[in-house]
């Protein structure tokens, strides 16, 4: 079987297979694919949409978002980690997003983010943060839902009190918004919460600045191991509508299938209802491939529901009109 881009879409980037691809290594699927079978593994992309004719380990950088580099990196710091929570284990708090048109994807980059085409939007709630390892700790205490990988004795791991939960699926996420009164947001909602309605690049405007969301080129210049960070943690990378994190920290699943855009001509047995839709790029770039950064907004990737990995995490969304419900 082939899964087509959804290595690559991992971290911003892909390409259709194609005849005279590299056939890569299985042991780097582990890294995205936790639960999928050995078979839906053998994935054949093209890398030359990212590195050229060059070796997939060196990456043609004429063509990458990944060659913009920022020109302020004063006050570039380690994150900090904590034990103490800011938000505690209730829902989130969200905001109402009200209802009009935004921009929607782009005609600069892939072919699946396009065309840029307007769309209305009812308004409707979405929440301010990433659901946290905390919040996440109190929906397995009440459900008794498996707890993710990386808690240990149903617990999240020191100092990641506020930290986005990981190694989630599609599965987990649903269920735990359905617990806490709400429902993940559609990817078109969560495009507009991020975006605004100028169709901007980045949460903050259309110029990338290292400081302002947790990304892997933030990691490149601190010349460390990569994170998460806790939510919240990056006050001027909030959006228009005041969402933190949209820019980077954790991929966000959203409820809606991997399917083509209106007027996309783009061919490609990926469309449809087997794939669902993430949003909102990570701070984890693929080591293997180095495709540059996802923190473009109109940026998406697509995984089988079930998947789970160090850097898929969400968020919660609820029509408009009612406060949410706390279990």
């Amino acid at each position: 079987m082939v899964v087509g881009i959804s290595l690559l879409a991992g971290v911003g980037y892909g390409a259709e297979p194609s005849t005279s691809s590299y056939r890569h290594d299985v042991a780097q699927c582990t890294e995205c694919h936790t639960e999928t079978s050995v078979a839906d593994l053998l994935v054949q992309t093209d890398c030359s949409s990212c590195h050229g004719e060059r070796a997939p380990g060196t990456l043609d950088t004429s063509t990458s978002t990944h060659a913009a580099r920022p020109n302020d990196t004063a006050g570039l710091t380690l994150p900090q980690y904590y034990d103490k929570t800011r938000l505690g284990d209730a829902p989130n708090p969200m905001v109402t997003i009200p209802a009009g048109e935004f921009i929607r994807g782009t005609d600069e980059r892939l072919p699946d983010e396009g065309p840029q085409h307007t769309l209305f939007v009812p308004a409707f709630q979405i929440d301010i943060y990433e659901v946290t390892n905390l919040q996440y700790k109190k929906f397995i205490d009440a459900t008794g839902r498996a707890s993710p990988r990386h808690f240990e004795n149903r617990t999240y791991p020191e100092g990641k009190v506020d930290h986005p939960v990981v190694y989630v699926s599609w599965y987990d996420a649903e269920a735990y918004c359905a617990w806490a009164g709400k429902r993940l947001p559609s990817d078109i909602e969560w495009e507009k919460a991020a975006r605004g309605t100028d169709g901007r690049t980045y949460a903050w405007g259309n110029d990338f600045n290292v400081n302002f969301a947790n990304t892997p080129v933030r990691w490149e210049y601190l010349k460390t191991e990569g994170d998460t960070t806790p939510v919240g943690g990056f006050p001027q990378g909030k959006s228009v509508y005041g969402l933190y994190d949209t820019s980077g920290n954790v991929w966000e699943w959203t409820a809606s299938w991997y399917e083509a855009y209106p007027g996309n001509t783009r061919i490609t047995e990926n469309y449809g209802e087997t794939y669902k839709t993430l949003k909102g790029g990570s701070w984890w770039d693929c080591s293997f491939y180095k495709c540059g950064i996802s923190a473009p907004l109109y940026n998406r990737s697509f995984f089988y529901p079930k998947t789970k990995n160090k850097s898929f995490g969400f968020r919660c969304a609820k029509d408009a009109g009612g406060a949410p419900t706390s279990p």
